[in-house]
């Protein structure tokens, strides 16, 4: 394998510099747009590449005659004209090396798991002591505190760089060599050094080096265990957990040999515990670097086995090793042989050269790798940061497909993307009745058993805890505000009477059951606005809904038959946002405004001095029959050393009462409330904030998270009947039966009504129908958004015939009216989000998507219908601890909206704004003009919302949101719009339409001809993927087609992957045609400044 030696490969050569240009003409058109490839190398690969081969004559200093001297000046010019073809692009050959495909799965890429020991001398003996290691992110032994660092991103030097290049072109490269053992290896490496750079004579004490024994830092000499933190208890245990069990999950095919001046696997105790870190199916790479005094030059060797096989205690866990790295050299440059191992290790870990160390074929196909990887790291100045400071792990690390140059065309992380946000298949239209109906169940049914099986999970429990009290504590307070509004005709035995059936009904057939429903603001809005005007008709008002309901069934259902969910997708960003800010803003109000009116219950006694409170005792009591000195206590007046209670137990002794200001003071009561709503908040925030921080292990964090709620709400209970204070309770009917004694659970059509009622309730009933469709499809949008990442997909159609079908039974049976509410929804989703299990150090856990499934919100209100039955453990429940959790929902619903982000943006200078990507695209005055126009329509929004005269044309608002949205194509650009908001769809198509039509003309162009023939032109010296370029016809069209494709191959060999968004946008193209150098891992997720 290794057959390259001296000539080019000598480092003592120097190294043609193919990158120079100074005598290439630059035109502006090249600047501008980068069209041939000749100056696309000169601008990105200057003094990086290295010629794979080179002329070997040697020069004599005499003159050839004859026919040979005319031979030799012919190859000589053939040579050169060789010598000045342009070389291929490192990016290039990558992806032809990732590309290709094997029949075999020995070349399939696995994790890799990289190791690197450094060879140590303690007490006269030779060990292999390990130093760090990589799983994702550099983690290097403290040798000071004996620990592991904290994971961070790898920072090299490009010296380390360059010289790891060095050694791999002139050293050993063996690949797919077999061996049973690490006996085995090392003679197979050691017999092609002899043959390339070791001296035969040191062969033996080399071997000896290699074969000396493996320390590993999770080994301690000490047989007592040191728990150094709480945390360390879970992993003791998880550890004796894994031990017994059987992980061959994580190994590959190997086998385990004879190990002599090694220590057996039977004695090398594996790291269990960091073996859960590592994903299934991983291999091992180890890098072995060391100084040692009888070499006089430096040797290295790059080894890929052709099978993984497990080497004993080579590595700190039990996984096969699959590449072996080795170095070895003189005393004395020690720090620069770690620097070396500490490159080789990132490249292992870097995801395009890992891909390329299992496919390579040869030395070139390495370097090619090493030249790529050059290409995509970031220079920083050494005198402007300190090298010292570790780089934390970026919360998401950015994607690499861009340099495998596997992006479809045209698709960018957001763009054309994000233009497709509502193409959901429910929301095609099907031309046929009921059509969407019908695809939605079919979608839905083989999905049904699924729904019930992916419940068994100790999150689930969690959430139905958490949704219990969520959907209880709303319910309870809405259905008093509807008794205030509608006197009693619908109340809280109505409101909990409706969730019951219209709860479990929905989740049990409803297309996407993670939308919860409940009585919402918007629809308790209209219901007091209906029950104004029938008072002043002089109507019955259930009558009057009565009607009022059917006909909304009725419009709903002509809804669902004719697919209009479809206009769903006019429901953008904009639509979404400022809805679901209002709703959360309710919530916060009314949590506030809740709290704050228990002061009018239990009032506050502000004056310190008249605190008077007499016992006013009988006249036929004898003082002589008492006690002179409980006698005297009252005779004070005042209350100084006991409790109020304990001078009413006296007082009532002597068949007193207590009269004055001070005998009633609830001052406790309603401070001790506030305690009690800012604790459950506190409590429950910050415990399901507790996942991301850094204390007590990872299975605790995320049972804390999840139980969050549940624990504030127990807790500050328990503190409550601790305290013995009259605090207000929540209050649950004990019977079932209606609240007015004077109706039935069935209403009568008219009663006293006359009957055009029936008809004049058509009215009403269209604004009922345009709130019902805005609330309920709004909220459907936002939980089905694809930022969710939902698998089983939505279905508005189901959804809105559920509802309808609801709407019609509770107007029958005067319940209140439940839809999509969009706060609880959204926390129901967030309680069932899943992450990723397996996680390298210093990786967070990776959003993976939710747990889509019906039982959650089955027994949410299951037992909320049940919940008459508990009246007795519910009369435990304070009031302000709900408020609390009111609070909790409407502060979390906020979290993550590009509204709050640019209100906030607003009240902070720009250099300490976030690096959000709107703020990257957009000029910052255009961002905010954009916020103002969302803040007035939310402000108009809730104007109309509490004006009693406006609440009426609430419904109307919530429409000409998406009208007002329309207006703003023609205010922003579809550039600004994509990142900050989404692509309505006429726009959308009006869009592709006209990049259509510049297709054509471009075809048409007479520069087509010659771009592609200059494309044609520069594309040929590419021997190694030729069948990738097709030859250009004559056809302009197919001149355009080539010209598109030469685009695309040319934004694969920028300095790094880039973000743009679809369309002609100046800047964009400016910030891509800005090459750019790095100095950590591509893609450790620093994202670069352009230079």
């Amino acid at each position: 394998m290794d057959d390259t030696k001296g000539g080019a490969n000598s480092p003592d050569v120097p190294v043609k510099d193919h990158g120079s240009f100074s005598h290439a003409p630059i035109e502006d058109q090249d600047i501008a747009a980068h069209h041939t490839d000749r100056w696309q190398h000169q601008a990105m690969y200057t003094s990086l590449h290295f010629p794979r081969n080179r002329d070997k004559r040697r020069h004599k200093h005499h003159r050839h005659k004859g026919p040979s001297s005319s031979k030799k000046r012919e190859e000589t010019d053939k040579n050169q004209s060789n010598a000045n073809k342009p070389p291929t692009p490192p990016a290039q050959k990558v992806q032809f090396i990732i590309g290709e495909n094997y029949e075999d799965e020995d070349h399939r890429p696995h994790d890799i798991f990289c190791e690197m020991d450094e060879l140590r001398g303690v007490e006269g003996e030779r060990e292999w002591k390990e130093t760090a290691r990589w799983i994702k992110f550099e983690e290097d032994v403290e040798e000071g505190a004996e620990k592991w660092s904290k994971p961070h991103v790898a920072t090299l030097s490009l010296h380390s760089l360059f010289e790891l290049r060095k050694q791999i072109t002139s050293g050993t490269i063996l690949l797919d060599i077999s061996g049973e053992n690490l006996k085995d290896v090392i003679q197979l490496v050691l017999e092609s050094m002899v043959n390339n750079d070791l001296d035969p004579s040191q062969k033996q004490a080399v071997f000896d080096v290699l074969m000396s024994r493996h320390k590993h830092q999770h080994e301690t000499n000490s047989g007592i265990p040191i728990i150094r933190s709480l945390a360390d208890i879970g992993k003791k245990h998880s550890e004796k957990k894994l031990d017994d069990k059987d992980s061959s999950c994580h190994l590959a095919t190997g086998r385990e040999g004879d190990l002599p001046h090694a220590t057996s696997t039977s004695s090398h105790k594996a790291n269990a515990h960091f073996m859960k870190k590592i994903p299934p199916g991983s291999e091992a790479s180890n890098i072995l670097v060391g100084e040692v005094e009888f070499l006089k030059s430096t040797i290295i060797a790059f080894v890929r086995l052709s099978k993984a096989v497990l080497l004993g205690d080579l590595t700190e866990v039990p996984l096969p090793t699959r590449f072996l790295f080795i170095l070895l050299g003189p005393e004395g440059n020690q720090s620069d042989y770690h620097e070396i191992g500490r490159s080789i290790a990132t490249l292992m870990s870097d995801e395009i050269f890992h891909d390329v160390a299992y496919k390579a074929r040869c030395r070139e196909d390495l370097l090619a790798g090493i030249d790529e990887f050059l290409d995509q790291v970031t220079v920083l100045p050494p005198g402007e940061w300190d090298p010292k400071i570790r780089i934390e792990p970026p919360k998401s690390i950015p994607s690499q497909q861009g340099r495998k140059g596997q992006l479809p065309n045209g698709a960018t992380s957001q763009g054309d993307d994000e233009d497709e946000s509502h193409t959901d298949p429910s929301l095609m239209r099907t031309g046929r009745l009921f059509g969407g109906l019908i695809a939605d169940v079919r979608r839905k049914t083989p999905l049904f058993v699924s729904d019930f099986k992916d419940c068994l999970h100790i999150q689930c429990i969690a959430s139905f805890l958490f949704m219990y009290f969520a959907c209880l504590a709303p319910i309870i307070t809405f259905g008093g505000l509807l008794g205030q509004a509608t006197h009693s005709n619908i109340a809280v035995m109505e409101s909990i009477l409706a969730a019951a059936v219209c709860g479990i009904t929905y989740h049990l057939c409803s297309g996407q059951p993670l939308t919860v429903i409940g009585s919402t603001g918007p629809v308790l809005i209209f219901e007091t606005v209906a029950f104004t005007l029938c008072q002043q008709w002089g109507l019955h008002y259930l009558s009057f809904r009565f009607w009022i309901g059917l006909w909304s069934c009725l419009f709903l259902l002509i809804i669902v038959m004719f697919d209009l969910s479809a206009l769903v997708r006019y429901i953008t960003r904009f639509t979404e946002e400022s809805f679901a800010a209002l709703i959360a803003a309710i919530f916060v109000y009314e949590a506030f405004h809740k709290a704050i009116n228990i002061h009018s219950e239990y009032p506050v006694n502000y004056d310190s001095i008249n605190r008077l409170c007499e016992c006013n005792l009988a006249e036929n009591i004898s003082r002589k029959n008492n006690s002179q000195k409980l006698i005297s206590n009252f005779e004070s007046g005042y209350l100084k050393n006991n409790s109020l209670a304990t001078y009413d137990e006296l007082c009532k002794t002597l068949n007193g009462t207590l009269v004055g200001p001070g005998c009633k003071s609830t001052d406790n009561i309603f401070f001790f409330s506030i305690i009690l709503f800012v604790g459950t908040f506190v409590i429950a925030i910050t415990l399901k904030n507790v996942r991301n921080t850094r204390f007590f292990p990872t299975k605790i964090r995320s049972i804390l998270s999840d139980f969050s709620v549940m624990i504030a709400i127990v807790s500050f209970c328990c503190l409550d009947i601790y305290m013995s204070l009259d605090t207000p309770k929540l209050v649950v009917p004990p019977t079932f039966k209606p609240t007015r004694n004077d109706r039935n659970w069935f209403i009568h059509p008219f009663s006293g009504n006359p009957w055009w009622t029936s008809l004049a309730a058509i009215g009403p009933a269209l604004l009922a129908t345009i709130l019902i469709f805005m609330d309920q499809q709004i909220t459907g949008v936002i939980v089905n958004r694809k930022e969710n990442k939902l698998v089983k997909g939505g279905g508005y159609h189901l959804d809105l015939f559920v509802i309808a079908i609801q709407i019609g039974l509770c107007s029958i049976m005067g319940l209140p009216w439940f839809v999509a509410a969009t706060v609880l929804s959204i926390n129901h989703v967030r309680s069932l989000s899943k992450e990723s299990k397996c996680s390298a150090p210093g990786e967070r856990p990776k959003y993976i998507g939710v747990r889509e499934q019906r039982v959650t919100g089955i027994i949410v209100f299951l037992l909320i219908g049940l919940s008459v039955l508990m009246t007795p453990i519910l009369l435990y429940v304070p009031m302000p601890v709900l408020y609390g959790v009111f609070l909790y929902m409407g502060v979390s619903s906020l979290k993550g909206v590009q509204l709050v982000q640019r209100i906030m943006i607003i009240f902070m200078p720009p250099k300490y704004q976030p690096d959000y990507m709107f703020l990257r695209k957009v000029p910052l005055w255009r961002v905010h003009f954009f916020t103002l126009i969302q803040i007035i329509c939310f402000v108009l929004l809730w104007v109309i919302k509490k004006t009693r005269f406006l609440a009426i044309t609430f419904p109307l608002m919530v429409m000409a949101m998406c009208f007002i949205r329309k207006l703003l194509d023609y205010v922003f650009t579809r550039h600004e719009l994509i990142w900050l908001d989404d692509i309505m769809p006429e726009s959308h198509k009006r869009e592709k339409e006209d990049q259509k039509r510049e297709q054509i003309e471009m075809s048409c162009a007479p520069e087509a001809s010659s771009y592609a023939e200059k494309a044609t032109f520069d594309t040929n010296p590419i021997e190694e993927n030729t069948e990738s370029w097709k030859p250009v016809s004559e056809d302009p069209a197919d001149r355009a087609t080539v010209v598109g494709t030469f685009r695309k191959r040319v934004s694969l060999k920028e300095k790094r992957p880039q973000t743009k968004p679809s369309g002609d946008d100046p800047e964009a193209q400016k910030l891509i045609d800005t090459p750019s150098i790095i100095v950590n891992a591509p893609d450790s997720g620093n994202d670069p400044v352009p230079v």
